[in-house]
């Protein structure tokens, strides 16, 4: 799986590039808000028709050499075109293959160690992915000392191509099915455990309507599941959480930070991540997935605020290392907050039912980020970045409550 490397770099380069691009090429946070939306929309879709090409055809090779040839070619593509219009299109276009490489590697995981293996081999697969975030980053920090922004799609691309090549190795059929490692409390949690940073999109199974009857039976007074009141728990944490993450770049840039300083905070924040990697399993396994879930919340809330509230009347280093701490908070209780609401999730879903609740929640999440990145680029304009702000602490403190109900209810009904 030597492809990891240079795909991640790639993949959180065009992430943070993507946005300075947009403003660099005169857009305001609405046009940010409306890529970054098209982007984990496209993504989400993705999730689907890939998960579902490698489930019935059982090719690997096909999907890794296709969807990175594409984002080599989505990278060259935005280095030639200076339209936002055809910025956002590609945007979208590259959002829907990134995410092609996740389920292949999943296989590629199951098949090559056993399941008690599946852990010590997530766990280097997330450190590559780390270390491939830490070099993009790293590279556009020292960008701007040689080059404009646009050749870091260049950048990209390059890196991209070594992706390609490096797929060819991959053997060309599956012979497992990916929808097995649902069925296993033990993989999906290796899988939480050790993806920390990113979104997490699992479509075993495309959501039917009939699946959203936990929730929709929460609006009619007739709780048909408590699992429901998880499901929209996540999608106020994520909804609430994208605001701040798709206003961060351009409130930065409003206050005068360069491009370099943007990629240096996101280089910052990818350590404090690694350097939390190992003790957030340990953290939850002392203080339950419950406690540490509600835990979770208070660095995220605290990231938010700072944000708001200190950077805008500092300058210089002392701007820079708040948005450093403010990023730095928010990661860290993501990093928390993603691995030990899987697993309650997971835990509470029927037996059976797995790839069916595990995609309504996939979608949930994904409706929270999109409606989150819109919020954030039509509020902040409209008003201002410190009322985008508030907004995002008052929906995640609202997923704190949801989540606290969950509690309640599942006391009252002695399901523990």
């Amino acid at each position: 799986m030597f492809f990891v490397l240079p795909a991640s770099i790639t993949a959180e380069g065009l992430h943070i590039v993507i946005p300075l691009y947009v403003l660099f090429l005169g857009g305001n946070v609405v046009d940010v808000g409306i890529v970054v939306g098209l982007h984990y929309a496209l993504s989400a879709i993705g999730a689907v028709f890939w998960g579902k090409v490698i489930d019935k055809y059982h090719v690997k090779r096909a999907i890794l050499f296709t969807c990175f040839s594409a984002i080599t070619i989505c990278s060259i593509g935005l280095f030639l075109t200076v339209d936002l219009n055809v910025v956002f299109i590609i945007s979208s276009v590259a959002g829907f293959f990134i995410i092609g490489k996740n389920p292949v590697t999943q296989v590629l995981v199951m098949e090559s160690v056993s399941n008690n293996q599946w852990s010590k081999l997530f766990t280097q697969i997330s450190i590559i992915t780390s270390l491939g975030s830490l070099t993009a980053f790293l590279v556009g920090s020292i960008w701007d000392t040689f080059f404009d922004l646009r050749p870091y799609f260049l950048f990209c691309a390059m890196v991209s191509v070594i992706a390609t090549v490096l797929s060819i190795g991959v053997s060309s059929k599956s012979i497992i099915e990916r929808h097995t490692i649902v069925h296993s409390i033990h993989g999906i949690r290796h899988i939480f455990d050790h993806t920390r940073l990113n979104f997490q999109f699992i479509f075993t199974k495309i959501p039917h309507p009939h699946d959203f009857k936990p929730i929709i039976s929460i609006f009619q007074r007739k709780m048909s599941h408590e699992i429901g009141i998880l499901f929209l728990t996540n999608f106020l944490f994520y909804f609430g959480s994208n605001i701040y993450f798709t206003a961060f770049i351009p409130f930065l840039k409003k206050f005068d930070f360069t491009n370099s300083e943007v990629f240096l905070v996101y280089m910052v924040q990818t350590l404090v991540l690694l350097t939390i990697f190992f003790f957030v399993p340990r953290l939850i396994s002392r203080i339950t997935e419950e406690r540490a879930t509600q835990i979770s919340y208070l660095p995220r809330v605290l990231g938010v605020i700072i944000a708001a509230s200190l950077i805008p009347s500092m300058t210089g280093v002392n701007s820079l290392v708040m948005a450093m701490i403010s990023s730095c908070l928010m990661v860290s209780a993501f990093s928390i907050f993603s691995v030990s609401s899987s697993i309650i999730i997971f835990t509470a879903i029927p037996k059976g039912f797995e790839g069916t609740y595990l995609g309504v929640n996939s979608f949930m999440t994904g409706v929270g980020i999109f409606l989150g990145a819109l919020t954030a680029g039509y509020v902040s304009n409209a008003v201002s970045y410190s009322a985008a702000f508030a907004i995002a602490v008052g929906i995640i403190l609202s997923s704190l409550v949801m989540f606290r109900i969950y509690l309640k209810y599942k006391l009252s009904h002695r399901i523990i």
